[in-house]
């Protein structure tokens, strides 16, 4: 099936990014994209300073606006970080996921939360203002089981091995790397995490913005369970088109039968809740 990631060059006018993304939805629609995701940050600009203003309830405005079009163009939509959810007077950093007939599928708040100090280069703590989520998300499309990170989350090698376990194939990480961390990690990330788990991992990043506050590596990336990178964007608002090949996937899986090897009498990586 094709994948399709949306780059999407991000303002901070919350009605023109929602435009701009929902018609670039409509494009790869008409390219054969039969699961399409959004960026992190998708309808507002990244910064603990712009949370509280562009956050909204879901259902609310943008989750709306994705039902629709998921529903108008009979796709599986991953709406990136649509917003900053507000719920119960908290602030969440959450991926909403609809289906083809527009319903909500899934709701994967962040993990974990972004709080990092390199000196001299970045330092940023999104627990200023948002509340990390408690779950793990996944859900199951005609083509495959498909399971949900954002952005830091991907640092976390058993999350991605939970997904594993769970029968994910896919895994999706609307992220917003940066200009230290992106060019050292990004890849590196992704690559990691297809390789232990055999299995596919796209991630999908705002366009940069050098003259934001803060500023996307980009490169939105698709990686298959071989750790080759099969699908790659530059800096620049784009789509990446990539088709995942389940059968290559199983083949992989059969040559290296690693999941049927691990020790489990030695050790073991499970889910709490």
């Amino acid at each position: 099936f094709r994948l399709a990631l949306i780059q999407l060059h991000v303002s901070a006018v919350k009605s023109d990014n929602l435009q701009r993304a929902c018609g670039l939805v409509r494009e790869a629609s008409a390219k054969g994209a039969k699961l399409v995701a959004l960026p992190e940050c998708f309808n507002s600009p990244y910064g603990t300073q712009y949370f509280k203003e562009y956050a909204e309830k879901i259902p609310g405005e943008s989750t709306q606006k994705l039902s629709e079009v998921a529903k108008e163009c009979s796709i599986y939509l991953i709406g990136g970080r649509s917003i900053p959810e507000e719920d119960g007077g908290k602030l969440y950093n959450t991926c909403a996921v609809f289906g083809p007939d527009g319903a909500l599928l899934a709701k994967h708040r962040k993990v974990h939360l972004f709080d990092i100090n390199v000196p001299g280069k970045i330092q940023f703590k999104e627990s200023e203002t948002l509340s990390p989520g408690n779950s793990f998300s996944m859900f199951d499309t005609p083509y495959c089981k498909v399971g949900l990170g954002i952005c830091y989350d991907m640092r976390f090698a058993e999350m991605a091995q939970i997904y594993g376990q769970k029968g994910c194939q896919l895994l999706i990480y609307p992220g917003a790397f940066n200009m230290t961390t992106g060019p050292a990690h990004w890849e590196l990330l992704q690559r990691g995490r297809a390789v232990d788990n055999q299995l596919y991992v796209a991630t999908v990043s705002p366009a940069r913005d050098e003259k934001a506050s803060y500023v996307a590596w980009g490169h939105s990336t698709v990686v298959n369970p071989w750790g080759e990178v099969i699908a790659k964007a530059g800096a620049e608002e784009t789509v990446v088109y990539t088709d995942i090949d389940l059968k290559k996937l199983a083949e992989i899986r059969q040559q290296i039968p690693i999941l049927s090897q691990k020790r489990c009498d030695l050790y073991g990586v499970e889910m709490k809740k």
